[in-house]
């Protein structure tokens, strides 16, 4: 019997369900909102609001752990993409690391008096081949 397990399978072993995850995680902070399907969504929410709280607390160790979960990869600049963030030129990073000073910097603002609830499911449409229900994911 599956008692208070709290995982939704999606069909994938643990490996794959972790990047997949973490890869909707970092678009869905980058871009506001995402369309996937209903059950890769609902599995989403509940990562997605933890990194809101984690991004609230602003502590060196929920840096940390959110950087974990979003496996962020952290790439060494060169001297001259340094010297360009150092000036502000923020295209000098990678892609994660914008994911995740926009979480820390922005949304975690965003939702300052906030206590939960930071993400909205809208159901939209069926997937084409399979005729699997999908939605938007995004932060209210």
């Amino acid at each position: 019997m599956r008692h208070a397990k709290r995982t939704f399978k999606i069909g994938r072993n643990a490996s794959h369900r972790r990047c997949m995850i973490a890869n909707q995680l970092k678009s869905l902070i980058d871009h506001g909102r995402i369309e996937t399907s209903v059950t890769k969504a609902k599995e989403l929410r509940r990562h997605a609001d933890h990194m809101i709280t984690l991004a609230k607390k602003n502590t060196l160790a929920s840096r940390r752990r959110a950087i974990q979960e979003l496996m962020i990869a952290f790439n060494t600049l060169t001297p001259k993409e340094s010297r360009a963030a150092k000036n502000g030129d923020l295209s000098a990073y990678n892609a994660d690391r914008r994911v995740i000073g926009k979480l820390f910097n922005e949304l975690s603002l965003k939702y300052v008096d906030r206590q939960g609830g930071y993400t909205r499911i809208v159901k939209t449409n069926f997937q084409q081949g399979d005729g699997a229900p999908n939605c938007i994911i995004e932060y209210i």
